[in-house]
C-alpha cells in the first residue's frame, strides 16, 4: 500500500491544491454575504464582492477631493516607503551585529545578553515612548519596525554564524586569513541566505508594527486608511485593504525567496533534489 508520506503531487496538482482553499473561502463568503443581505439589505458587515470591487475602483482611479491623489496608490506608496526603510535598516543591523556576535566570542559575551533582553521588550509597548521622543513623523514609525524585528535578525544570524563548523574557521586562519577575511569570505556567504529567510519570516511582524503606527499617527498609509474608515463601518474598504496588504506581503515573500534561490543556489541544493 502506498503511504501518504510518499505521495508527491506534480506541478499542476500543486497549483490546484493551492487554489482550492481560496476558492472554498471565496464561495463561503459569497454565500454568507448573500444570506446576510437577504435578511438585512442594510447589512455592512459582509458586503458583496461587487460592492467591494466598486469601492476599490473608486479609490484606485478617482482623485481624492482634498489632496488630489489616487487614494489607494498614495496609501500604498507611503506604507511601502516606511516598510522598506525599516526592513533595510533592520537587515543591516542584523547582518553586522549577527556576524560580530556569532564570530567574536568577546563581543558575544558582552552584547548577547543585552540583545536577548531587548528582543523580549514588546515593541507595541514602547510605541508611545517613540512618539514622545521622536515625534509623530516618519522616523518613529520606521524605528518601531527596526526595534520590532532587528533583535530577532541579530539573534538568528548570530546562531547561524556560531553554528558554522569550526574546521572552516581553522582552515581559513591556517591559510593566513585575518578576522575580517574570515568574516567576509567564510561567515558572510553562509549568513546571507539565512538573513533573507529571516526577513521573510519578519514580514508579518513588520506589517503589524507598520499598520499599528499608521493607525495611531499618520496622514496617509494603508493602516491609516483602515482606521479612518472604520468609524463609518466601511467594510467595503476595510476588507479589500486587508486583502491588498496580504497580497503585498505575499509578493514580497515570493520575491525574497526568488532572490535567495537565485543568489545562493548552493544553500538550496538539497531542497532541489526532493
Amino acid at each position: 500500500m502506498r503511504r501518504a508520506i510518499n505521495i508527491v503531487p506534480g506541478s499542476g496538482t500543486r497549483i490546484l491544491l493551492a487554489l482550492l482553499p481560496f476558492l472554498l473561502i471565496a464561495c463561503l463568503y459569497v454565500v454568507v454575504s448573500a444570506e446576510r443581505r437577504a435578511a438585512n439589505p442594510g447589512d455592512k458587515l459582509l458586503p458583496p464582492i461587487a460592492e467591494m470591487a466598486t469601492s476599490m475602483d473608486r479609490l484606485a482611479t478617482e482623485p481624492d477631493r482634498r489632496s488630489g491623489d489616487l487614494t489607494l496608490w498614495s496609501d500604498t506608496t507611503a506604507s511601502l516607503q516606511r516598510l522598506f526603510i525599516g526592513l533595510g535598516a533592520a537587515a543591516a543591523i542584523g547582518l553586522v551585529l549577527g556576524l560580530t556576535l556569532g564570530l567574536l566570542p568577546v563581543a558575544s559575551a558582552g552584547l548577547s545578553p543585552l540583545v536577548a533582553v531587548i528582543s523580549m521588550v514588546p515593541p507595541m509597548a514602547i510605541l508611545p515612548v517613540l512618539f514622545i521622543i521622536l515625534g509623530l513623523g516618519e522616523l518613529s514609525k520606521v524605528v518601531l519596525i527596526v526595534i520590532g524585528i532587528a533583535p530577532f535578525l541579530v539573534r538568528d544570524l548570530a546562531m547561524t554564524v556560531a553554528a558554522i563548523p569550526s574546521e572552516q574557521i581553522v582552515k581559513a586562519q591556517t591559510l593566513g586569513a585575518s578576522t575580517w577575511q574570515v568574516m567576509l569570505r567564510v561567515a558572510l556567504p553562509q549568513a546571507m541566505p539565512r538573513l533573507i529567510e529571516a526577513m521573510r519570516l519578519s514580514l508579518g511582524p513588520a506589517f503589524l508594527f507598520l499598520i499599528s503606527a499608521e493607525a495611531i499617527a499618520a496622514e496617509s498609509g494603508l493602516g491609516y486608511r483602515i482606521f479612518l474608515v472604520r468609524r463609518y463601518l466601511a467594510m467595503d474598504v476595510i476588507l479589500p485593504y486587508v486583502a491588498w496588504i496580504t497580497l503585498i506581503a505575499y509578493v514580497l515573500d515570493w520575491l525574497l525567496a526568488r532572490i535567495a534561490r537565485r543568489g545562493f543556489p548552493w544553500a538550496y541544493a538539497q531542497e532541489a533534489r526532493r
